[in-house]
């Protein structure tokens, strides 16, 4: 196998076992009729909080293919990337997201079971998204557009929109990952480090400006005996001037 080859796999192993485990609980629950089901989140019940570590591996098993497909490819993609450009946070981001989001739907949603991966999904867009933001150096501005591009179509999950969709796990997802990026916002890779060291190295390191900086902070009283005292310098130079001509 190619030595690029390797390396990327080495690179995206977790998303490929993120996906794979996502698959084996699917068909187990497939197999099963949909019993994992009460796994899942039910807020504000004791035993509802088991479903913040296990409703992202479980999906709808009455409409077969349809549910897990549209979770596992976005999940797929957005983890591939944090694993590939922000790699120094890809687990802590990944737990943070994971828990805050399940977390929050437990406490403020809907009574009723929530499954799926789509709040995660969220929460890592969100991720991507606000690391531009927060971040802004070239790299990380390039991939907040590029997901915005590719998945402009979420925005309408934020809202209740469609029945049977959890969109409290789509929200609490996106915040989830807003926070995420505002907390690792200054743990950047060595890419990003280079980059800034160039970028000061750009700068030049006197600025020069066509007003005094602080014109606009003089009163109109410190102005007129500034230009007093530049008239009476002048005049003593012209006194000097003509004394020392004659």
């Amino acid at each position: 196998m190619d030595k690029d080859v390797r390396t990327l796999i080495r690179t995206i192993w977790f998303p490929i076992v993120l996906v794979v485990i996502l698959w084996m609980v699917h068909f187990y629950n497939v197999y099963h009729k949909g019993t994992l089901g009460i796994y899942g989140i039910y807020p504000r019940a004791w035993d509802g909080l088991q479903g913040i570590f296990f409703a992202p591996f479980i999906h709808n098993a009455k409409d077969g293919f349809r549910h897990i497909l549209s979770n596992s490819v976005p999940l797929f993609m957005l983890t591939s990337m944090i694993a590939l450009f922000y790699r120094r946070v890809l687990y802590p981001s990944f737990i943070l997201i994971f828990i805050l989001t399940g977390f929050a739907v437990w406490m403020f949603g809907r009574p009723v079971y929530h499954i799926g991966a789509s709040g995660v999904v969220y929460g890592l867009l969100s991720f991507v998204f606000w690391s531009g933001v927060f971040r802004r150096n070239l790299r990380s501005i390039i991939l907040a557009l590029v997901v915005t591009l590719v998945f402009n179509g979420y925005f309408l999950g934020l809202f209740p929109n469609r029945e049977g969709v959890s969109w409290e796990s789509h929200l609490f997802g996106a915040l989830a990952g807003l926070l995420t990026a505002f907390l690792f916002k200054a743990i950047l890779e060595k890419e990003e480090q280079e980059e800034e060291a160039w970028s000061s190295l750009s700068e030049p390191e006197e600025k020069t400006f066509f007003l005094p900086r602080d014109t606009f902070e003089l009163t109109l009283r410190e102005r007129r005996e500034i230009e007093l005292r530049r008239q009476e310098e002048l005049r003593n130079r012209g006194d000097e001037w003509s004394s020392t001509s004659t």
